[in-house]
Order: structure tokens, then C-alpha cells, then sequence
């Protein structure tokens, strides 16, 4: 029977589809294998050992440390204050999304970098920065004998400082498709200002409003850094309790039950946020994409662009300029000269070292985060992925709102033994920072290939090309900018993780994150201001690593991280 060269193609191309969504599926088993056995193993490891003893199930711990007291101010505290922290960010940072979205400004781009800084340093820095801010000996305690060091107001301010950016990005970016001619056609209807906004824009944003709280409070209700530095004894969020129930008090079964509840409500939240994330991306498909930024026109619009600006100088610049000035106290360079030195014995190399450390785990956190974010992503392409890969796409994010503490432990009680005997081994440091890397890899890339159009990809498979080159001839091209994008916040987010590599780095090789709190937790003026000198270096290269995204970024405006 003849076959016609037509039919011949017609069955090409619906095989592509087909070959396609194997190869897709074939992608995830890198991924799946890395998160089984560097994150739920480990995980899985320590809490096992904190729930059985000799063999034996000790569920009734968990219900005499889940019922609590203590336990049950610990949560109410973590809840309350990532609440707290999502709504004082929201309140301070939309107004900020606005004047990024709508307003053309001198200099905005370099504002957008400065904006987004806070949010890629670690923790520890931000810590850091607030201290020599409210702290003792600090600006407001030198100026007018404030303190707000062990509050919670510094522990707030300190969140909005961090996550100010993400309301900025992900509201601004959406914000800033929307097409102002619908609300100007409201309010030639008759609507007044405040009922156009309400009833036409507030809608459109509402799901990156969501969008934005949920990330926000997913970060701060994961708080550790920033609540072990300026909280003190007083205030202790579930990531605080855990370290301190597993490395000061060896209380394994206690940190497992905070575990498995932190792991619980955490589950929840990125249930929310992943139906949020859906309904975003819906949302952006309606949305006339071409430029709306303006000048500002009238008083007001100059007065809430000048408002938006002394909002980020007083509560973004001047903490990292006085980290700055405080790191600049010893004359001559003093406390960056100290770096040099061991004297102090707090390591047993000099604390300079932690910089080549930092940087060369970094790297390798990077390599290994865009290799398994970059097939995840791969394998996430197509919208309509079923259920399975539905719910791997969420699986993806928990490394962001599961105790690090918990991971970094779980490492050094999982891999003890052959074939994964990593103890010794330098590289636990770079798979532990690898693993926060990875959720922003992917959540950056995967917009992007799915705006690939798919008949290109069927074209070049009709043609006889392999799956491996239709990803290079193809999907590379298109996504190399973004593949860079999402290497510089993978080294980014890699440089400054802490709560893993406080258990795993050795004191003959120390990150940055480490080496400032190890030095900020012992006394003397000479480890404050290495501390201070330590935290400027790792500022910096946070900075330059995110000018560099800027640039490559180009003007293309978006509210992906």
C-alpha cells in the first residue's frame, strides 16, 4: 500500500508530541534522584532517629513535645511574626511596585538593583547590618540612646528589609503589563480614582499580591539568621528552636517534632502558593505587555516617587551603609587587616580565607543547581503536565521552607556511610547550598520555555533531530539569558546559605555566612569589626553579582525571580 509523503509527515509530527512527553519524563529522574537522596534522606534520617530509640516508635514524645507550652509559644511566634512581617512588608513595598511599574525615572535601573540586593545577601549580613543599625553601640544608640536590638521591631524591620524586593518584583512586574487604558476608561464612566483602581487593577494584581505574601511569609516564617542575631533569647521562631534543641541541648526527638511541624505548615503554605502561581501565570497571558512607564506628572506623583525613594534610602541604604562605616571604624583598615591574622583562634585559618571558601563552594553549588533546575525545568515545560509532574513542580520549593538546620544535620547522620560516606568530603558544603539553588533555577527558567513556541520544537524533531538537539538548536538559544539569570541567583542564594553550612563547614575551611556569626558571637571589639569587615566583602560581591543580572537582564522588565 502506498504511503503518501504527506501522511508520512502527519505521523512524524504526532509522534514528536509523544517522543517529546517521554523525554520530558526521562528528564526528571536526575532531579527526582538528587532531591531523594540529598534532601528527603537526610530528612527523613533525623527524624527517624528523634522519633525511635532502640528500635522503638516513641510516638508519645512527639504528642508531650507538640502539647508543649514552650512549643506552643514557639509557633505562635513564628506564625505571628511572619504575619506580621508579610503585612508591614506589603504596606511598605506596594507602593514601591508602583513607582517601578509606572514611573520612568533617572537612574531606575541602578535603583532596581539596589532594591534587590537585601534579598539575595544572607541572612547573617542582614543581621548584621540591623545590629550595627539598633544595636548597642549602634547609629540609633550613638544619636539618641535607642535600642531595638532583642524587640521585635528590629526582627520586623529586618523581614521588610529583606523581602521588600520580592513585593517589588513580583507585584511590580505584572503591574507594569496591565494596560492603564482600562482604568482610564472606568473613570471616564464616572469612577473616581480609588473606585477604578479597586475595581479594575486591584483584581488584575490580586493573584501577585497573594503571590508575593505567601513568599514573603514562607521566608519569614522559615526565619533564622535574622531571629538568632537580633532576637537574642527572648524570640526563637521553629528554625531558631530546632538549631538550638539539635546542637546546643542534643535533643534530637524534640527537633524532630518541631521538624515534622514546621514541615507541615510549610506543606500548606506551598499548596497555596502553587495555586497561586498557576493563576498568576494565567493572568499574564491577558495582560497587554507593552511599556507603561512614564514620567511623573503633578505634585503628587513627584511626592510619591520622592516618598518611595527616602523609603529605600532610610530603610534599605542606610543599614548597609552603616555595616559599612562600622566595618571602617579600626583606622587604617584596621579590622579588614585583621582578616589576615589567626590570633583570634576563633578559626584555624585566617578569617580571610572564608572568601576563596565561600567563593569556590558557591561555584560548585551553582554548577550543580543549574544542572538539576535546568532539567527540572526541562521536564516542567509543557502547562498541561500531568498531575505526577504537578505535584513535582511544587516538591521543588520545599528546600525553601524546610529547616536548613534540619538538612544540614541530616547530613551528617545520613551520609556516614559507604556508597555515600561524605563526612569527610568537601563536597556536602556546595550540595547543601545546591539545594536552596535549585527552586530558583527553576522558577526562572520554566517561564521562559514555556513561551517557546512548541512548534518549533515539533518542526526540528520532524526533521530528525534528536531531543538533545532540539534543546540546542532550539530551546539554547532562547534561554541562554535566563540561564544566566538563574546562575547568578543560584551562586547568589549559594554564597550566603547558612543554616546547613553552620553544621557542615570545618573550622579549617569556613564560609562567610559562618565565619560572621562565629565572630559576632564572641566578645571584643576586634571580632565585631571583622564581623563588620567580613559582612561589607560579602555585600559586595552580593552586589556585583546582581548588577551583573541587571545588565543581562536588559530592559526587559519582569516580576520572575
Amino acid at each position: 500500500m502506498d504511503v503518501s509523503r504527506t501522511e508520512v509527515r502527519q505521523a512524524a509530527a504526532g509522534a514528536a508530541p509523544r517522543r517529546g512527553s517521554a523525554v520530558r519524563l526521562g528528564l526528571t529522574v536526575v532531579p527526582v534522584a538528587f532531591f531523594a537522596v540529598f534532601f528527603a534522606y537526610p530528612v527523613t534520617a533525623i527524624v527517624v532517629r528523634g522519633l525511635r530509640v532502640d528500635g522503638a516508635w516513641r510516638i508519645e514524645r512527639l504528642w508531650q513535645v507538640a502539647a508543649g507550652s514552650d512549643v506552643r509559644h514557639v509557633l505562635w511566634f513564628t506564625t505571628w511574626q511572619a504575619a506580621a512581617s508579610t503585612a508591614l512588608t506589603l504596606l511598605v513595598a506596594l507602593p514601591g511596585a508602583y513607582v517601578f511599574a509606572r514611573f520612568a525615572f533617572p537612574g531606575k535601573q541602578v535603583l532596581r538593583a539596589v532594591v534587590t540586593v537585601p534579598f539575595v545577601l544572607p541572612t547573617v549580613v542582614v543581621g548584621s547590618a540591623f545590629l550595627a543599625l539598633v544595636g548597642r553601640g549602634g547609629l540609633l544608640d550613638d544619636l539618641w540612646g535607642v535600642r531595638l536590638d532583642t524587640t521585635v521591631w528590629a526582627i520586623l524591620l529586618a523581614h521588610v528589609f529583606f523581602n521588600y524586593a520580592v513585593v517589588v518584583r513580583t507585584v511590580g512586574g505584572l503591574w507594569a503589563q496591565l494596560d492603564p487604558g482600562q482604568e482610564e476608561a472606568a473613570r471616564m464612566l464616572g469612577a473616581s480614582r480609588f473606585a477604578a483602581w479597586r475595581t479594575v487593577t486591584l483584581p488584575a494584581l490580586a493573584p501577585a499580591v497573594a503571590a508575593a505574601a505567601l513568599m514573603v511569609f514562607l521566608f519569614t516564617f522559615t526565619s533564622f539568621g535574622v531571629v538568632q542575631i537580633l532576637g537574642g533569647p527572648t524570640f526563637s521562631t521553629l528554625e531558631v528552636e530546632i538549631y538550638r534543641q539539635t546542637s546546643q541541648l542534643f535533643d534530637l526527638s524534640a527537633a524532630a517534632v518541631l521538624t515534622l511541624l514546621q514541615f507541615a505548615a510549610v506543606g500548606a503554605i506551598l499548596a497555596v502558593h502553587a495555586r497561586t502561581v498557576r493563576r498568576r501565570e494565567g493572568a499574564l497571558r491577558l495582560v497587554d505587555a507593552a511599556g507603561t512607564a512614564r514620567r511623573p506628572r503633578g505634585a503628587g506623583q513627584w511626592a510619591l516617587l520622592g516618598g518611595v525613594l527616602a523609603t529605600v534610602g532610610v530603610l534599605l541604604v542606610l543599614p548597609l551603609a552603616v555595616l559599612v562605616q562600622r566595618s571602617l571604624a579600626v583606622p587604617g583598615l584596621g579590622s579588614y587587616r585583621a582578616l589576615g591574622s589567626d590570633a583570634g583562634g576563633v578559626f584555624l585559618v585566617p578569617p580571610i580565607d572564608a572568601i576563596g571558601n565561600s567563593l569556590e563552594y558557591a561555584a560548585a553549588a551553582t554548577a550543580i543547581a543549574v544542572l538539576v533546575g535546568g532539567l527540572a525545568a526541562t521536564a516542567l515545560t509543557r502547562r498541561d503536565a500531568g498531575r505526577l509532574l504537578r505535584t513535582f513542580d511544587a516538591l521543588l520549593m520545599l528546600p525553601l521552607g524546610v529547616s536548613a538546620v534540619t538538612v544540614g544535620f541530616g547530613f551528617l547522620i545520613a551520609l556516614d556511610e559507604p556508597p555515600l560516606d561524605l563526612r569527610t568530603s568537601w563536597i556536602l558544603v556546595p550540595l547543601a547550598q545546591a539545594l536552596v539553588g535549585v527552586p530558583f533555577v527553576v522558577r526562572i527558567m520554566l517561564p521562559v520555555l514555556r513561551a517557546v513556541d512548541v512548534r518549533l520544537r515539533e518542526a526540528a524533531a520532524v526533521l530528525g533531530a534528536s531531543p538533545w538537539r532540539v534543546w540546542r538548536e532550539v530551546d539554547l538559544p532562547l534561554v541562554r539569558r535566563a540561564l544566566l539569570i538563574a546562575a547568578g541567583f543560584a551562586f547568589a542564594v549559594s554564597l550566603g546559605e547558612f543554616g546547613a553550612t553552620v553544621f557542615l563547614a570545618r573550622p579549617d575551611n569556613p564560609t562567610l555566612p559562618v565565619a560572621v556569626a562565629r565572630l559576632l558571637g564572641r566578645p571584643g571589639a576586634v571580632n565585631y569589626g571583622q564581623a563588620m569587615a567580613l559582612s561589607t566583602i560579602l555585600m559586595l560581591v552580593c552586589a556585583a553579582a546582581l548588577l551583573v543580572l541587571e545588565r543581562l537582564r536588559g530592559g526587559e522588565g519582569t516580576g520572575e525571580f
